[in-house]
């Protein structure tokens, strides 16, 4: 099973470009979208979740289980009911229970023949979220992870074979991000797995395959591990004063740059040794990201 996107394509009144001619291939498992505030990701995201058109284009969902081939921008309802959604950002009722929440949202979705097989489906869920034990507490007075685990268990009602989650780890501390990890890994085991974000982290640690977008357009695309490779023996590191930093007297793109014990520690890109101290850096997930932007702006 596969998305296939092919120069998907989308702008806005007044002329903001969000998509220019995407075109991905997105296989079974755990896939990463990554891209600044604004790059594009949450337009695509909504495109694929039939939530907007698209102005051209096309999406292919290949090889499904049960519906075969789907083209996703015209069969819209045979994509919905293969699709789970968890948004950035989505509202639940005051007061209301997750399991009523959840119940209430199984029979809309038509899961279950009766309401002891959806009763049954929605503890299940539940309890493979974390929050059989809070789940006659209001959903409006959980915590953020609590909530995003909450967003997950709906989102996966149907058994779906399409799951996309948008910045799903924003605001969340490490532990909640942790347990979030572990069951977006469990989850993207057998069907695909959309996971958007500006987040390096999310996506070295869960995905197997990743896009970078900005501007809406397709920066780089393939495996997390290869990314890295490419840029091994072209990344440098060195620590300086924070006079040095200002006054960059190199030509080499910054890629990064953090406080270490009071001291700024930069990372250049660089193809050749530079002059002036550098050392060679093992490249990150974070040194590819930067690169492609910084030379996409460029």
């Amino acid at each position: 099973m596969k998305l296939v996107i092919e120069k998907l394509s989308k702008t806005y009144p007044g002329g903001v470009r969000a998509l220019d001619e995407v075109s991905l291939e997105i296989p079974r498992g755990m896939f990463g979208l990554l891209g600044p505030n604004g790059a594009g990701k949450s337009t695509l995201m909504r495109t694929i979740a039939t939530l907007q058109e698209a102005d051209s284009g096309s999406v292919i969902l290949e090889g499904s289980q049960v519906a075969g081939r789907i083209d996703v921008l015209q069969e819209k309802e045979r994509v919905r009911g293969l699709l789970g959604y968890l948004p950035q950002e989505f509202g639940v009722y005051p007061r209301t229970s997750a399991v009523r929440l959840l119940t209430h949202l199984a029979a809309l979705k038509g899961v279950g023949r009766n309401g002891r097989e959806r009763a049954e489906v929605v503890d299940r869920l539940l309890e493979r979220v974390n929050l059989s034990d809070v789940k006659h507490k209001g959903v409006s007075t959980y915590s953020g992870g609590m909530r995003q685990r909450f967003g997950i268990a709906q989102a996966l009602l149907g058994d779906p074979q399409l799951l996309i989650v948008d910045e799903p780890t924003a605001g969340l501390d490490p532990g909640e991000r942790n347990r979030f990890y572990n069951l977006l890994a469990e989850v993207g085991e057998n069907i695909i797995v959309i996971l958007s974000t500006h987040i390096v982290q999310d996506v070295k640690e869960l995905c197997t395959s990743m896009a970078i977008i900005d501007r809406g357009r397709v920066l780089a695309s393939g495996s997390p591990l290869d990314a890295e490779e490419s840029l091994r023996g072209k990344v440098w590191t060195r620590t300086m004063s924070k006079q040095e930093l200002q006054q960059r007297d190199w030509a080499y793109p910054i890629l990064s740059s953090k406080l270490v014990a009071g001291l700024p520690s930069v990372r250049i890109y660089s193809e050749e040794e530079p002059q002036g101290g550098w050392r060679s850096a093992e490249p990150d997930l974070e040194d590819v990201f930067f690169s492609r932007l910084s030379s996409s702006h460029s």
